[in-house]
């Protein structure tokens, strides 16, 4: 039977199938791989405040003032990276016609996306493993979901 090993982070994505049709230990292939700009580098070199780095001057006292502060946009990046996460491996499922499929990634990472997948898809998930294996060599994957 064949499987599926995808491991995620924000900025990296693996999708390895997993054989192990003839007697002996099971084949790990990566099918899939990418790796997303929006996951790596700093917040503060995608984006920047229109209004010069929130200066003190004016407001009550002094105070900073509050127009063009960016609330929660970390947190919408993540969501939204999720979601894009979601419908890749929505698609590799598909494509590769797959019944059971492990999932690799960061445990708070590992909600939002699996927030996002369709109920078919959560049932044919076999095991979530609360960890980062994308940097992990393809060798020693298997160890993490056996």
């Amino acid at each position: 039977m064949e499987r599926l090993i995808i491991a995620v982070d924000l900025g990296h994505f693996k999708a390895y199938k997993v054989s192990t049709d003839s007697p002996g230990s099971p084949k790990i292939h990566l099918i899939e791989s990418y790796d997303s700009i929006e996951g790596h580098g700093k917040l503060s070199e995608k984006v920047s405040d229109g209004a010069g780095r929130f200066g003190v001057s004016g407001g009550k006292n002094g105070a900073a003032k509050g127009y063009g502060e960016p609330h929660n946009i970390e947190l919408e990046a993540e969501k939204k990276a999720a979601k894009l996460i979601a419908k890749d491996i929505a698609a590799i499922i598909g494509r590769e016609g797959i019944k059971k499929w492990w999932f690799a990634a960061a445990n708070k990472l590992s909600s939002l996306i699996l927030e996002n997948l369709e109920p078919d898809l959560k049932a044919k998930m076999d095991k979530n493993i609360n960890s980062n294996l994308t940097k992990t060599n393809k060798s020693e994957i298997l160890k993490h979901v056996q």
